[in-house]
C-alpha cells in the first residue's frame, strides 16, 4: 500500500537484491576467511550483524512485495518473473554465504568445517532447484513454508549476534550441541523429510491429474541432468585438490558454486517459461570439466588457486553478462522498460 504507483515492480526486486549482496561484500571486508566470529570477542563490529538483519528483512520483504505491486500496477510481465526467479537463484547462495561469517569455520574448539558449508550450500541450492524443476513439470510454483522460516532464523541469528555477541555461537546449547549443530541437522531434516517429498508428491499429483507438461520422463528428468553435474564437478573437485583449495579459499570457492548454480538454473527458468526443452548439458560444464581435471591430476600445482581466481572472475562476469543480454532482449521484445513502467515507443 505504502509503494508509489509508479515504481516500476523490478526496481523492488532489484533493490533488495542490491541490499543482500552490499551486505555480503561489507561481511566480507571483516572476514573474508570465516575466521573473524571465532574468536572473543570477535573481530566483526556489532553494527555490521544488526546492518545484516535489516538488509535482510528488507530484501525479504521487497521479494514479497514485488509481485503483489505488479499486479496492483497491472505491470506484470514474463520479464518480472524471470527478474524476480533468476536474481533468486543468485541470492539464495548469497544468503547463505553471508550467514557462515556467524558462526565461523571450525577453529579445532568451536564453528563449523568449510565441508559442513558446502554441504550446506549445496542443500540450499538442491532445494531451489527442485522448487524449479517442480514448476517445469506442473507448471506451479510451489514454494514451501522452509523458506519463510529460513528467512526468519537468518535475520534473528543477526540480531542475537549483534545484541549478544558471537560467544552464543561457542557454547553448548544443548547435550554438547551448538546451535550451528542444531541448525544444520533442521535444514537436512527439512529437506529430506519435508521439501524434497512434497516436489515429488506434487509432481506426482499432476501426473494422476493428467496436468504434467511432460509426459515422457526423460523430458521430465531433463532440467536436472546440468545441475546434478555441477555439483558432481565441484564435489570432485573439493575431495580430490591437491591443495585443500576449499580450505585455502573458502569464501571464493563457494561463491563460484552459487554464481554457477545460478547461471545453470536460470536456463531451466526460461525453459520453463517458454515450454522449450533444456539443453542436455550447459556450457559451463566443459570449462569446469576442464579446471577439475587440470586440478585434481595435479597440472596446476601451486597455481590452482589462482585459476580459481580467474575461473571464478570469468563465471560471474559471464553470468552478468548473460542476465543483462536477456533482460535487454525481453525489454525489446515486450517493448517495456526494466526499471521503468513507462512503454517503449515503437519505432
Amino acid at each position: 500500500q505504502i509503494v508509489p504507483l509508479w515504481i516500476a515492480p523490478n526496481v523492488l526486486t532489484f533493490s533488495g537484491f542490491v541490499m543482500i549482496l552490499f551486505n555480503y561484500f561489507l561481511i566480507s571486508f571483516y572476514d573474508w576467511d570465516y575466521t573473524a566470529s571465532g574468536t572473543s570477542p570477535g573481530r566483526v563490529p556489532t553494527w555490521v550483524w544488526l546492518f545484516s538483519a535489516f538488509t535482510t528483512f528488507c530484501a525479504y520483504a521487497l521479494d514479497s512485495i514485488d509481485g503483489k505491486h505488479a499486479r496492483r500496477t497491472q505491470s506484470s510481465t514474463p520479464l518480472g518473473e524471470l527478474f524476480d526467479h533468476g536474481l533468486d537463484s543468485w541470492a539464495t547462495s548469497i544468503f547463505v554465504l553471508s550467514f557462515f561469517s556467524v558462526c565461523s569455520r571450525d577453529n579445532g574448539k568451536t564453528g563449523v568445517s568449510v565441508y559442513t558449508m558446502y554441504i550446506y550450500l549445496s542443500i540450499v541450492l538442491f532445494n531451489f532447484m527442485c522448487s524449479h524443476w517442480e514448476k517445469y513439470n506442473t507448471g506451479v510454483l510451489f514454494l514451501p513454508w522452509g523458506y519463510d522460516i529460513s528467512q526468519v532464523v537468518v535475520i534473528a541469528a543477526y540480531l542475537l549476534t549483534g545484541t549478544v555477541g558471537v560467544e552464543v555461537w561457542q557454547k553448548p546449547l544443548l547435550f554438547g550441541y551448538y546451535i550451528t549443530d542444531v541448525l544444520v541437522i533442521l535444514l537436512i531434516g527439512f529437506s529430506l523429510f519435508l521439501s524434497f517429498p512434497q516436489t515429488l508428491y506434487n509432481i506426482h499429483r499432476a501426473h494422476l491429474k493428467k496436468t504434467l507438461k511432460n509426459d515422457s520422463l526423460y523430458e521430465g528428468l531433463l532440467p536436472l541432468v546440468s545441475p546434478l553435474l555441477l555439483f558432481v564437478l565441484l564435489t570432485v573437485w573439493v575431495v580430490l585438490s591437491p591443495s585443500n583449495i576449499l580450505a585455502k579459499q573458502p569464501r571464493l570457492f563457494l561463491w563460484m558454486v552459487g554464481v554457477a548454480f545460478s547461471n545453470v538454473i536460470c536456463k531451466v527458468i526460461i525453459c520453463q517459461m517458454s515450454s522449450t526443452r533444456p539443453e542436455l548439458l550447459h556450457w559451463f560444464l566443459f570449462p569446469l570439466a576442464l579446471v577439475v581435471y587440470a586440478a585434481i591430476s595435479g597440472l596446476l600445482g601451486w597455481m590452482e588457486e589462482a585459476v580459481l581466481g580467474v575461473f571464478t572472475a570469468l563465471v560471474t562476469a559471464a553470468h552478468v553478462h548473460y542476465g543483462v543480454c536477456v533482460g535487454r532482449q525481453l525489454s525489446e521484445h515486450l517493448n517495456i522498460y526494466i526499471f521503468s513502467l513507462k512503454k517503449r515507443v515503437q519505432e
